[in-house]
Protein backbone atom coordinates (compact mmCIF):
# COMPACT_ATOMS: atom_id res chain seq x y z
CA UNK A 1 0.00 0.00 0.00
CA UNK A 2 1.52 3.36 -0.98
CA UNK A 3 1.15 6.62 0.83
CA UNK A 4 -1.57 8.62 -1.39
CA UNK A 5 -4.03 5.03 -0.67
CA UNK A 6 -3.08 5.65 3.05
CA UNK A 7 -4.17 9.27 3.15
CA UNK A 8 -7.17 8.66 0.67
CA UNK A 9 -7.99 5.79 2.65
CA UNK A 10 -7.81 7.97 5.75
CA UNK A 11 -9.66 10.71 4.72
CA UNK A 12 -12.39 8.54 3.72
CA UNK A 13 -12.22 7.49 7.34
CA UNK A 14 -12.69 11.24 8.22
CA UNK A 15 -15.41 11.91 5.66
CA UNK A 16 -17.71 8.57 7.49
CA UNK A 17 -16.89 9.87 10.83
CA UNK A 18 -17.76 13.57 9.69
CA UNK A 19 -20.88 11.91 8.18
CA UNK A 20 -21.87 9.67 11.42
CA UNK A 21 -21.75 12.95 13.20
CA UNK A 22 -24.52 14.85 11.01
CA UNK A 23 -26.90 11.93 11.01
CA UNK A 24 -26.09 12.28 14.95
CA UNK A 25 -27.81 15.57 14.67
CA UNK A 26 -30.21 14.57 12.45
CA UNK A 27 -31.77 11.87 14.56
CA UNK A 28 -31.19 14.51 17.53
CA UNK A 29 -35.06 14.09 18.02
CA UNK A 30 -35.64 10.61 17.20
CA UNK A 31 -36.32 10.96 13.11
CA UNK A 32 -34.72 12.38 10.13
CA UNK A 33 -37.77 14.70 8.28
CA UNK A 34 -37.60 14.78 4.38
CA UNK A 35 -35.35 18.29 4.36
CA UNK A 36 -32.90 16.48 6.67
CA UNK A 37 -32.25 13.19 4.42
CA UNK A 38 -31.99 15.10 1.53
CA UNK A 39 -29.31 17.37 2.97
CA UNK A 40 -27.85 13.62 4.32
CA UNK A 41 -28.04 12.33 0.83
CA UNK A 42 -26.33 15.49 -0.60
CA UNK A 43 -23.72 15.19 1.45
CA UNK A 44 -22.87 11.86 1.30
CA UNK A 45 -22.80 12.49 -2.28
CA UNK A 46 -20.41 15.33 -1.84
CA UNK A 47 -18.21 13.04 0.84
CA UNK A 48 -17.71 9.74 -1.17
CA UNK A 49 -19.91 8.07 0.77
CA UNK A 50 -21.29 4.74 -0.71
CA UNK A 51 -25.00 3.65 -0.62
CA UNK A 52 -23.63 0.48 1.37
CA UNK A 53 -22.17 3.37 3.73
CA UNK A 54 -24.75 5.33 3.80
CA UNK A 55 -27.08 2.66 5.07
CA UNK A 56 -24.73 1.13 7.47
CA UNK A 57 -24.30 4.88 9.22
CA UNK A 58 -27.97 5.43 8.93
CA UNK A 59 -29.02 2.39 10.77
CA UNK A 60 -26.06 3.24 13.49
CA UNK A 61 -24.10 5.84 13.42
CA UNK A 62 -22.78 5.16 16.48
CA UNK A 63 -20.55 2.52 14.63
CA UNK A 64 -18.27 5.43 13.48
CA UNK A 65 -15.68 7.39 14.91
CA UNK A 66 -15.21 11.08 13.63
CA UNK A 67 -11.74 11.95 13.52
CA UNK A 68 -10.44 15.40 13.67
CA UNK A 69 -9.35 17.17 10.25
CA UNK A 70 -6.45 18.09 9.85
CA UNK A 71 -6.35 21.19 8.68
CA UNK A 72 -8.30 25.12 9.72
CA UNK A 73 -9.86 25.06 6.17
CA UNK A 74 -11.19 21.28 6.71
CA UNK A 75 -12.43 22.05 10.41
CA UNK A 76 -14.22 24.87 9.20
CA UNK A 77 -16.20 22.99 5.95
CA UNK A 78 -16.98 20.75 9.22
CA UNK A 79 -18.42 23.19 11.47
CA UNK A 80 -20.31 24.67 8.13
CA UNK A 81 -22.09 20.98 7.55
CA UNK A 82 -22.82 20.37 10.95
CA UNK A 83 -24.45 23.59 11.31
CA UNK A 84 -26.15 23.57 8.70
CA UNK A 85 -27.72 20.18 9.83
CA UNK A 86 -28.60 21.40 13.53
CA UNK A 87 -30.25 24.72 12.14
CA UNK A 88 -31.98 23.58 8.90
CA UNK A 89 -35.27 24.44 10.84
CA UNK A 90 -34.31 27.71 11.22
CA UNK A 91 -34.83 27.21 15.13
CA UNK A 92 -31.99 28.05 17.54
CA UNK A 93 -32.79 26.90 20.44
CA UNK A 94 -30.42 26.98 23.92
CA UNK A 95 -30.12 23.40 23.51
CA UNK A 96 -28.80 23.21 20.08
CA UNK A 97 -26.62 26.04 20.95
CA UNK A 98 -25.11 24.42 23.55
CA UNK A 99 -24.27 20.95 21.40
CA UNK A 100 -22.60 23.82 18.42
CA UNK A 101 -20.51 24.59 21.31
CA UNK A 102 -19.32 21.20 22.50
CA UNK A 103 -18.83 20.41 18.32
CA UNK A 104 -16.58 23.60 17.60
CA UNK A 105 -14.62 22.39 20.81
CA UNK A 106 -14.75 18.79 19.48
CA UNK A 107 -13.48 20.14 15.70
CA UNK A 108 -9.83 22.06 17.75
CA UNK A 109 -11.69 25.21 18.22
CA UNK A 110 -10.28 27.29 21.22
CA UNK A 111 -12.29 27.28 24.00
CA UNK A 112 -11.97 31.01 24.65
CA UNK A 113 -13.58 31.32 21.24
CA UNK A 114 -16.20 29.04 20.94
CA UNK A 115 -19.20 31.31 22.14
CA UNK A 116 -18.22 33.89 19.72
CA UNK A 117 -17.71 31.02 17.09
CA UNK A 118 -20.78 29.54 17.72
CA UNK A 119 -22.66 32.83 18.03
CA UNK A 120 -21.30 33.81 14.93
CA UNK A 121 -22.34 30.50 12.93
CA UNK A 122 -25.84 30.57 13.80
CA UNK A 123 -25.93 34.05 13.01
CA UNK A 124 -24.65 33.56 9.90
CA UNK A 125 -26.94 30.14 9.08
CA UNK A 126 -30.07 31.54 9.61
CA UNK A 127 -28.87 33.92 6.40
CA UNK A 128 -28.13 30.68 4.53
CA UNK A 129 -24.90 31.28 3.27
CA UNK A 130 -22.16 29.40 1.28
CA UNK A 131 -19.63 27.26 2.76
CA UNK A 132 -16.79 29.82 1.52
CA UNK A 133 -18.99 32.75 2.87
CA UNK A 134 -19.57 30.91 6.26
CA UNK A 135 -15.56 29.96 6.43
CA UNK A 136 -14.51 34.02 6.06
CA UNK A 137 -16.58 34.75 8.65
CA UNK A 138 -15.74 32.63 11.64
CA UNK A 139 -11.89 33.28 10.44
CA UNK A 140 -12.46 36.82 11.46
CA UNK A 141 -13.87 35.83 14.63
CA UNK A 142 -11.03 33.40 15.38
CA UNK A 143 -7.86 35.67 14.19
CA UNK A 144 -4.90 32.95 14.39
CA UNK A 145 -2.96 32.03 11.57
CA UNK A 146 -4.31 29.81 9.32
CA UNK A 147 -2.84 26.89 7.29
CA UNK A 148 -4.22 26.22 3.53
Amino acid sequence: MSISDLYTTRLHEQNKGHFASIVKLALHDHRINDAEFKLLERLANRLDITKSEFDAILKNPANFEAISPDSYDERLERLYDLTKMLFLDKNPTIDKTSTMDRIAVGLGFPVENVREIVKEAIKFFLKEPDVEDFKNVIKKVNPIKHES
